[in-house]
């Protein structure tokens, strides 16, 4: 088994256990005002921090054994004048879809009731970009850009 496909089962089960769980009862309020959502498994460990409200930013590291292995970068932001409480939940959901291949945030859609989340990305677990939106109807309502990869793993 490589490497790169024990780390995507991590990122997914990760994800799904993190902020897509929507269990905030487990996430940490920082004295800074960020939010920080752990979760470990074996020798892998998560940690994500943000900031935010509207609009949002923060970063997922990944070590492995303790050590640096894996990072995304992301910032996002729900339109003026919409409910973010309308909006995340269905975010929510569609980050439970993450796919196993492409452990980037969900899918390349997600169709919950007049939303649809659509998710493009460029590259691989070693290096990658995307961008997410959520439409309602054909209004754009959320969106945000996200990059990241491997960290230290040169030899």
């Amino acid at each position: 088994m490589s490497k790169e496909l024990l780390l995507s089962e991590f990122l997914v089960e990760s994800n799904k256990a993190g902020y897509a769980g929507g269990d905030s009862k487990k996430w940490t309020k920082e004295k800074d005002g960020s939010t920080t959502i752990v979760f470990e498994s074996g020798p892998w460990k998560s940690h994500d921090n943000f900031f935010g409200g509207e609009p949002y930013g923060g970063r997922i590291i990944v070590t492995k054994e303790g050590k640096p292995y894996w990072i995304m970068i992301y910032y996002g932001w729900v339109k003026e004048g919409i409910d973010p409480k309308e909006i995340y939940p269905i975010l929510q959901e569609a980050l439970k879809e993450m796919p196993d291949e492409h452990p980037f945030r969900g899918p390349e859609e997600f169709k919950k009731d007049n939303y649809t989340y659509k998710n493009k990305w460029e590259g691989d677990v070693e290096r990658y970009s995307g961008e997410e939106e959520i439409v309602k109807g054909s209004d754009l309502v959320y969106k945000a850009n996200y990059m990241g990869g491997l960290v230290d793993q040169r030899k």
